[in-house]
């Protein structure tokens, strides 16, 4: 039996060969794992926090705020972020320097109104 996988195109579907399906997911696995490879534990804390703080409070915030919230230097939360910033586009600050876009949320207005379980709103990145 040839087995294929269906996919979604635009209004119609795709039919491919489940090898060739189960080759690109092992793959993108792959190619995701040695993107990610520049991140530290502290790389992803400070991640998660942006997310999760911008979700809650709706507002920019601040590296001396991260900092302070993560208990890193301040030095090393500035380098964290422009790692971030710099790599994959994980987050975006403002002129002030504080993050207002952290994938996948945004402080600012896009067509994406998002609503979480917990009530709070927010703009998907």
């Amino acid at each position: 039996m040839n087995e294929t996988v269906r996919l979604g195109h635009g209004s119609q579907f795709i039919e491919i060969p489940q090898q060739t399906w189960e080759e690109h997911v092992a793959g993108s696995a792959e190619h995701t794992k040695e993107t990610l490879s520049f991140m530290s534990l502290d790389h992803h804390r400070v991640r998660y926090f942006v997310v999760d703080a911008l979700v809650r409070s709706g507002k920019a915030l601040p590296p001396a705020r991260i900092s302070q919230a993560l208990e890193l230097p301040l030095d090393q939360t500035y380098s964290i972020l422009d790692d971030l910033e710099r790599n994959l586009l994980f987050l975006v600050r403002n002129k002030e320097g504080a993050v207002f876009w952290a994938y996948p949320v945004t402080v600012e207005r896009t067509p994406h109104r998002l609503t979480f379980d917990s009530g709070e709103r927010l703009y998907g990145a």
